[in-house]
């Protein structure tokens, strides 16, 4: 088993990757910390990209750790034709498939939808691309800040009169596999029944950010109104204050307001009369005077003073953390949001803990990234039955 410890409201369900990268791994990923048997098929030689990808230590990639966690890794040479057979071999133990690979080049190895929804009639399929399925280019490569900038998130994203901004990690290839994990979960629901057919899950990935900005849409169909950047505010903003704020000791605290009541609450904090700020006798400027008082006032406390200070009075604010901030929290020390995990090349590695909680049958994490083929012997063994020999014959002709 090699220390394989499948728990979590997923369990039982047999999922192979035919991808790389990010998007469509995430989904498996997350799926994995859920309990799912996730089998990640990779190139012999080069491998998954992502390997290699953001700092190392002494020559160990880190991020790969937490990308890959709770995966069985193979090798496979998918351009070779003994190397589709094997791949068709998982895909007959597997519930589902997740790939984010070409169309076209899944169609020459005979790993499209349709051939193996045809070989496996209730197989679960997500496939995930940079336009979608059915679309003129279909086929192109697809790159999530290119996804980002098609959804409209990075044109409402940074300040006023200057440029759109990405936020700061890869937000559609993650807010993707997050989609793709409920499609997946969402269509797990329906496999037993008698008349469920499969299904084909298609996501591009421009679209579950596009899907989270959902007001933006009828905003402009009904109001003719193409939102735009808005600074910490919101380019639809439901309160009067929404911004963040230096302190006096060099820290940043995030300050918002989105009933009356937290309205009402900041201006007792700076001493003002409520009419002139909320109501219909309200000052044109109010809410750039509130932002602009709270901006000074934040400014003579520091960090720690203010925040006491807010919370007295019900205020809703919070320090704006950075990791130092998060690794020393009390409160992700109470949700055991970062775990600690053995690795066989770093030791004892933290990382983020498995979200969702299931208090009933809750996932974890019994693995970090694995090595490239490091679950060769163990899966074609135990998953596809092969015997020495043919695993031997596949790695001697290079197919794994």
């Amino acid at each position: 088993m090699n220390g394989r410890e499948y728990k979590g409201v997923l369990k039982g369900l047999k999922v192979v990757e035919f991808a790389h990268v990010l998007s469509a791994p995430m989904t498996g990923t997350l799926m994995a910390d859920m309990g799912a048997d996730v089998i990640h098929v990779e190139s012999p030689g080069i491998g998954d990209s992502s390997r290699t990808i953001g700092p190392d230590k002494d020559g160990v990639h880190l991020w790969w750790k937490v990308m890959a966690r709770n995966k069985r890794a193979v090798t496979l040479d998918l351009r070779q034709e003994e190397g589709q057979r094997v791949a068709r071999e998982l895909v007959d133990w597997a519930d589902v498939v997740i790939t984010n690979m070409r169309i076209r080049t899944l169609e020459r190895w005979g790993l499209d939808w349709k051939t193996l929804h045809e070989r496996k009639p209730k197989l679960i399929y997500l496939s995930v691309t940079g336009d979608g399925l059915g679309t003129t280019n279909e086929n192109a490569p697809g790159f999530g800040k290119v996804g980002e900038a098609r959804s409209g998130v990075v044109n409402i994203t940074g300040f006023p009169g200057g440029p759109p901004v990405h936020t700061g990690f890869s937000h559609a290839d993650t807010v993707t596999g997050l989609m793709g994990a409920f499609a997946v979960s969402a269509a797990t629901y329906r496999r037993f029944e008698p008349d469920f057919d499969g299904e084909l899950i298609d996501i591009a990935l421009f679209e579950p950010l596009f899907r989270l900005v959902d007001w933006q849409v009828i905003v402009h169909d009904q109001l003719g109104v193409v939102p735009q950047r808005a600074g910490n505010q919101l380019a639809v903003a439901p309160g009067l204050v929404i911004n963040t704020y230096g302190t006096a000791d060099g820290h940043w605290v995030t300050i918002t307001s989105g009933t009356p009541k937290s309205v009402r609450n900041v201006l007792q904090l700076l001493d003002l009369e409520v009419d002139e700020y909320m109501g219909a006798a309200a000052r044109s400027d109010a809410r750039e005077d509130l932002d602009e008082r709270l901006r000074q006032w934040v400014a003579a406390h520091t960090a720690e003073e203010a925040l006491i200070r807010m919370r007295e009075l019900e205020v809703v604010a919070e320090r704006v953390h950075d990791m130092a901030d998060i690794a020393a929290s009390p409160l992700f020390r109470e949700r055991e949001a970062i775990i600690t995990v053995e690795d066989p090349e770093l030791g004892p590695v933290r990382m983020a803990g498995v979200i969702p909680k299931f208090r009933q049958n809750p996932g974890s994490v019994w693995r970090t990234g694995p090595a490239q083929g490091q679950d060769n012997d163990e899966v074609f063994s135990e998953v596809l039955g092969m015997n020495e020999t043919r695993i031997e014959e596949l790695k001697s002709n290079g197919i794994i």
